[in-house]
């Protein structure tokens, strides 16, 4: 039942979407592009980190649980969070083995986890639950959901 609210398909980016995260509150999503610009469909626009120095390209996003916000994550394991989505710590600025790929919301904490692509998984105020970070995996990993 998820409704087509529009895209940045054919229109000039700056740097190209590499992730999008769905509003639970209006049904709506958001687009997020390298450079950390966001673009809002039927969904409150609540800031970016376009225009923004980066020390490394946005990966994903994900949204509270409420809708009230949503957090950014870049390469090098930074968050930057929006609207009610409250900073909650990050990998940036620590030796990474691997890229941060993605980020997924806790609904029971509001926290959030990292992952990389070796499978390395970082817990923010939410329960660590383990990695792959050190195995041997037949691809590298490439993103992340909550359940």
């Amino acid at each position: 039942n998820a409704k087509f609210q529009g895209s940045m398909g054919g229109k000039k980016l700056n740097a190209p979407v590499v992730g999008i995260a769905a509003d639970p509150a209006t049904g709506g999503y958001w687009e997020v592009a390298s450079d950390g610009g966001v673009f809002a469909f039927d969904a409150p626009f609540y800031g970016s980190m376009g225009g923004k120095k980066l020390n490394a390209p946005v990966v994903g996003m994900a949204a509270t649980p409420d809708g009230g916000g949503y957090w950014l994550v870049a390469a090098d394991g930074e968050v930057f969070p929006f609207g009610n989505a409250k900073f909650q710590g990050s990998m940036g600025g620590k030796k990474l083995n691997a890229p941060v790929v993605g980020i997924a919301a806790d609904p029971a904490t509001g926290g959030y986890w990292e992952v990389a692509s070796d499978g390395g998984v970082f817990a923010f105020d939410t329960p660590f639950y383990g990695s792959m970070g050190g195995k041997k995996l037949n691809a590298p990993v490439v993103g992340m959901a909550a359940t």
